[in-house]
């Protein structure tokens, strides 16, 4: 039998979220968790690789095993999970289904705060600059005027094509004095959404006018040359939001509220 689990995690103390040899992941913390508890190999795939720092509030794993899953399995599999990483779901797939293949969106938020804070020192950037966030607006509505996004993927990608259909972008004020970028596409490519919220702060903060920022935002993107762009942003920024699937797919096995 074919199921998923949904996962959510602090991604501060893990060096990213495919398995790597000899250091912690989240794929490895997960594998573990399962080998312990079914006392048997476990092989998972991953949904969305995440780079270390990066924090999901869904992702999801994939995985076979003979054992009839039950919700008792994620009491068991949560008591096992270091405090950082749960599981939030268990669902049971037809045996062809694939967490990463059959994902038809994925959507990720980048957070922003402008004021010193204990409690986001890990979970945000902090950014005391001004910013102007009609300009960064805009930015993002241009953003999905493109399809074709090479200059925001690094170096050394080896993808079939680094066309992407962003069906959302947008930048929000909380009420906290925080700011969020928000995006939601088909695929992504390698550091994009670090690389899109560095370029755009980058030139909105260089920008004498609306006009300006426009322009130069168009000829990173049509250059299609990623040394035009900036991938500083730090990762604890990153959230990965969720993942969506087929409507049907997925059939929950765990009801604990």
């Amino acid at each position: 039998m074919r199921y998923f689990l949904s996962v959510t995690y602090r991604g501060t103390n893990y060096a990213g979220f495919q398995i790597q040899d000899e250091q912690e992941t989240i794929q490895s913390q997960v594998t573990k968790a399962l080998e312990t508890l079914f006392r048997e190999s476990v092989t998972l795939t991953g949904s969305s690789r995440t780079d270390a720092g990066v924090h999901a509030i869904q992702n999801y794993f994939h995985f076979d095993t003979v054992i009839g899953l039950t919700p008792k399995h994620r009491y068991n599999l949560n008591a096992i999970l270091p405090a950082d990483i749960a599981v939030t779901g268990i669902f049971r797939v037809p045996q062809n289904a694939h967490c990463r293949f059959d994902a038809i969106e994925r959507e990720y938020k980048y957070l922003i705060y402008r004021q010193k804070n204990p409690f986001l020192v890990d979970r945000g950037w902090l950014y005391p600059y001004p910013l102007n966030l009609a300009i960064l607006d805009r930015l993002s509505v241009i953003l999905m005027e493109y399809e074709d996004f090479s200059s925001f993927s690094k170096r050394n990608t080896q993808v079939f094509t680094y066309n992407c259909a962003i069906s959302m972008a947008n930048w929000e004020e909380k009420g906290t004095g925080e700011l969020e970028f928000k995006i939601r596409s088909n695929r992504f490519l390698r550091g994009m959404i670090r690389g899109i919220v560095g370029t755009m702060i980058r030139t909105a903060r260089a920008a004498n006018s609306m006009g300006e920022a426009e322009t130069n935002f168009r000829k990173i993107l049509e250059a299609k040359d990623c040394s035009e762009a900036d991938f500083t942003t730090p990762a604890r920024g990153l959230y990965l939001m969720r993942v969506n699937y087929p409507d049907g797919l997925l059939k929950i096995v765990d009801e604990i509220a």
